[in-house]
């Protein structure tokens, strides 16, 4: 008898469970519900099983890697706007949502020092937490975890690639109609079909026959409700996307979905369920406008690079070798992550100029 391999084991349990899903919808699910599967399943989803995830070469069997984990430069450099964050709305907290291997709580911990006396972490994966337990263990009980978004916020809230991993819905146009997309079994495979449906982009186009994009309803409705729930502080949420007006250009008809597995990019998140990264780029106007309309006020959206230039990451690398330099340029060159990444800001019950927006604010383009 031949023994399945774990990440086989993974997948194919995970396939199995997507599957009865299918079956008790009805034969068709949407993809957004497909796509919550695929990465929080629990013990089976991407982001809920015991894969690496997250490191800078394939050879640590991480499949892709972040700001934080590319530079420590990433987090110090943010410290200086959450700090500023901080004295702007008189509090001591910061939360993290999406904490990943907890580089970056480690970071801006070590920046902030005594500044921070709480770091509470946001973070529905039970093996990203107990990684980010023995991580930050040094920090002590400053560091605590809480299982859900909390009805009240007072302090400075970041997100590092946090809006990307919320499931989207999938639409289809074919030159007439608007279609929602959504995943049927095809035997041991998965497979996409079609429904007409009401929803449509928040733009008219337009929209060349064949188009396939996607609308963020999980991200918007996410960020209303922390929105809403801010009462003093600033929130900070690092992400790659665009605004609404470059989201939706014709040139972009085939949408941003895609997969990461082993540092390599692929647009099939039908196959290898578990094994791989599903994302879509973010719609930054879409978010804007859910934090505004919940009655915080946006106070800056720029590149990371400009972001990161604000906050004095060039006078920090004075001190860093050679080889830290050479790691961090990373983070604001522009074919690098400099551009594909953004930086936005809102903030409700305080009055702030945030210096990572000082200059080259892009608010006007949202």
């Amino acid at each position: 008898m031949t023994v399945a391999s774990e990440p086989d084991s993974v997948s194919s349990r995970l396939a199995a469970l997507v599957r009865e899903a299918i079956a008790r919808a009805g034969g068709w699910l949407p993809f957004d519900r497909f796509m919550a599967l695929a990465l929080y399943a629990p013990g089976l989803g991407y982001y809920a099983n015991t894969s690496a995830k997250f490191g800078t070469m394939p050879s640590s069997g991480s499949d892709f890697v972040t700001a934080p984990e590319l530079s420590p430069w990433f987090g110090r450099a943010l410290a200086v706007q959450v700090a500023q964050g901080l004295k702007a709305s008189g509090t001591d907290r910061v939360i993290e949502f999406g904490a990943g291997s907890g580089a970056l709580a480690a970071q801006l911990l070590d920046a902030l020092g005594d500044a921070v006396a709480g770091y509470d972490i946001v973070d529905l994966s039970g093996t990203l937490r107990a990684r980010q337990q023995e991580r930050l263990a040094r920090f002590g009980a400053r560091v605590r975890w809480l299982d859900a978004l909390p009805e009240s916020i007072e302090g400075v809230v970041v997100g590092n690639e946090v809006l990307d991993a919320m499931p989207v819905q999938l639409l289809h146009f074919d030159g007439t109609t608007w279609f929602e997309r959504g995943v049927v079994a095809d035997g041991q495979a998965f497979g996409w079909h079609d429904r007409p449906t009401d929803l449509r982009p928040p733009t008219d186009g337009p929209f060349v026959p064949g188009t396939v994009t996607e609308l963020h309803a999980q991200a918007t409705a996410w960020t209303a409700t922390l929105a809403s729930r801010l009462g003093r502080g600033l929130v900070v949420l690092v992400d790659y996307g665009f605004p609404e007006a470059e989201y939706y250009l014709p040139q972009r008809h085939g949408g941003t979905l895609m997969c990461h597995r082993a540092h390599r990019a692929d647009p099939d998140p039908l196959a290898d369920l578990g094994l791989k990264d599903i994302t879509a780029h973010v719609d930054f106007t879409a978010v804007a406008l859910a934090a505004q309309e919940a009655g915080a006020e946006v106070v800056g959206y720029t590149s990371q690079a400009r972001f990161l230039i604000n906050c004095g990451l060039p006078a920090m690398l004075e001190s860093a070798s050679i080889a830290e330099r050479s790691m961090a340029q990373k983070l604001i060159l522009e074919h690098e992550m400099g551009e594909l990444f953004k930086v936005i800001a809102f903030s409700r019950g305080c009055a702030i100029d945030p210096v990572g927006f000082s200059a080259g604010d892009r608010t006007h383009r949202l």
